[in-house]
């Protein structure tokens, strides 16, 4: 795609983490033409990034891990020009939990009516929360301290804590997801927290179906519709209507229920995209053809989207958080590939064009909306 200058209220930033840096990607609202900055954090993998416009700022939030600095969230409030100092170790587990931070997973803002309030997922397995927009971080006991706690163990991607959803309709309730660990949700402020894992699957354990011990990865819901889950899991497709009280399996006509990327649509909660992968073994893309897979009736049926996308050779993979969203109408889906390919649909997912085919590997994507 071709570059464009300028920004402004409505320009739409896809922000997209790899294993050698960040990478702050921006068009206007057509979303026809793309501007690519330079890499931040050059050498350092980038697993989780942020958007967060509340309260009328426009921060940045990036989760760097160095050789030299280990995991670091830092934040910048002029798009990137200048970030946080890298030696402002801002999430630390408190003395006396025997535990080191390795990676922070996941970063995400909390609602607008509390425009300070953000969370963030580590490995080892842990929930943290900010009061002060994230600049500092507290981890949240009932994680920490969770009886469960020495029975989770490690996914291939480690101990982590990869997934937050909050109900804009009740602060008191939220839920996480661990790779391996489950879905876990909490009905009172964080205090504690129940394993939601009836009918999920965990298809590697002599018990399949056991309270807790599955490999969730990824979980997103559509805030008009907060008590309806859908879960891609370590061999797995679930919608859950009551909050993860129990899950039925929607893997009806997609070539494999193995997967990791998810993504809810901005304004329907009836349409998910995801990107399926051949098995645990052979995580690429089935038959090699790159196709993302979209529901428009809750998972009751799924339709590939493939116009303008590579059909043979494409031995591709995407990560759990390597697809996004803005809130544009029609509404924008991008996704990120392990080969750090980059690719855009305006259209919701109806044709996709490539922005970029020669990023390092790309571990997370992030799109939000100037002013929207």
């Amino acid at each position: 795609m071709a570059q464009q200058k300028g920004r402004g209220a409505g320009d739409v930033l896809v922000l997209v983490g790899t294993t050698k840096g960040a990478f702050v990607v921006r068009s206007d609202k057509k979303r026809t033409t793309w501007k690519i900055g330079k890499p931040h954090f050059p050498g350092e993998s980038v697993y989780a990034m942020a958007y967060d416009g509340r309260g009328g700022r426009h921060r940045l939030l990036a989760a760097t891990r160095s050789f030299h600095w280990g995991s670091v969230i830092r934040t910048s409030d002029d798009f990137g020009k200048t970030w946080s100092a890298p030696d402002r170790q801002n999430v630390k587990f408190p003395e006396g939990s025997g535990l080191s931070l390795v990676q922070v997973w996941q970063i995400t803002p909390g609602p607008e009516s509390d425009p300070n309030l953000l969370w963030c997922g580590a490995e080892p397995h842990a929930l943290f929360e900010s009061r002060d927009r994230g600049d500092t971080w507290t981890a949240v006991p009932g994680i920490l301290n969770h009886p469960h706690r020495p029975k989770w163990t490690p996914g291939g991607g480690g101990l982590c804590l990869h997934t937050i959803v909050a109900d804009p309709l009740n602060k008191h309730r939220m839920a996480v997801a661990m790779s391996t660990g489950g879905f876990y949700r909490t009905d009172d402020g964080g205090e504690s927290w129940n394993a939601r894992n009836v009918g999920v699957r965990a298809q590697f354990l002599p018990n399949k179906h056991p309270e807790f011990g599955q490999c969730v990865h990824k979980v997103v819901h559509h805030p008009s519709r907060p008590e309806r889950l859908f879960l891609q899991n370590h061999w797995g497709l679930y919608r859950s209507d009551d909050w993860g009280d129990k899950w039925k399996d929607i893997a009806n006509g997609v070539p494999s229920d193995f997967g990791f990327a998810m993504q809810m649509h901005p304004h329907d909660p009836d349409t998910v995209y995801i990107v399926p992968l051949e098995s645990d073994g052979f995580r690429c893309v089935p038959e090699a053809k790159l196709r993302v897979y979209r529901t428009k009736d809750g998972g009751k049926s799924w339709k590939p989207l493939a116009k303008g996308l590579p059909q043979k050779g494409a031995y591709e993979c995407v990560l759990r958080d390597g697809m996004s969203a803005d809130t544009h109408d029609p509404a924008g889906i991008y996704f990120g590939t392990r080969s750090g390919k980059l690719y855009a649909s305006n259209d919701e997912g109806a044709s996709w064009a490539a922005i970029s085919e020669t990023l390092p590997s790309i571990c997370c994507v992030k799109a939000a909306v100037i002013g929207g």
